[in-house]
């Protein structure tokens, strides 16, 4: 049997989950330089990193990934940050995860693989798939 999780623990992830949704680069950042792990997920796998990469906040993402945060880490979906990114068509995250060392090529379907779907050819030019 697993105990229930702490309820104050609950809220305080959830409220960092909600940082990274509306990144707040500045409390993101402070929350993991005082331990919060910076590939904190949630029941769905999703890490701050793909979060605030979704919801197209490049700063925060870039804070993320100065502190560790992995750009290639999936979730229980086989999605990456850089495949939501391409996705959601959000040019300054798709820069800010390829220099935090994001593969193109990695998860299901993978950011090249989102970027033919979408007939995004400046993409898969960037991403050497061309």
């Amino acid at each position: 049997m697993s105990e229930a999780p702490d309820p104050e623990v609950v809220e305080l992830a959830t409220k960092i989950f909600d940082l990274a949704r509306k990144g707040d680069a500045a409390a993101l950042a402070a929350y993991v330089d005082a331990g919060v792990p910076a590939n904190l997920t949630n029941d769905s796998g999703d890490t701050l990193v793909m979060l605030a990469a979704y919801h197209g906040h490049a700063e925060a993402v870039r804070a993320l990934v100065e502190r560790g945060a992995d750009t290639n880490r999936a979730n229980d979906r086989g999605q990456t940050p850089l495949a939501g990114a391409v996705f959601k068509g959000e040019d300054a995250v798709i820069r800010a995860l390829l220099d935090g060392g994001a593969d193109p090529a990695a998860g299901t379907p993978s950011a090249v693989d989102t970027a033919r779907m979408f007939g995004k050819t400046e993409l898969l030019q960037l991403f050497g798939a061309a």
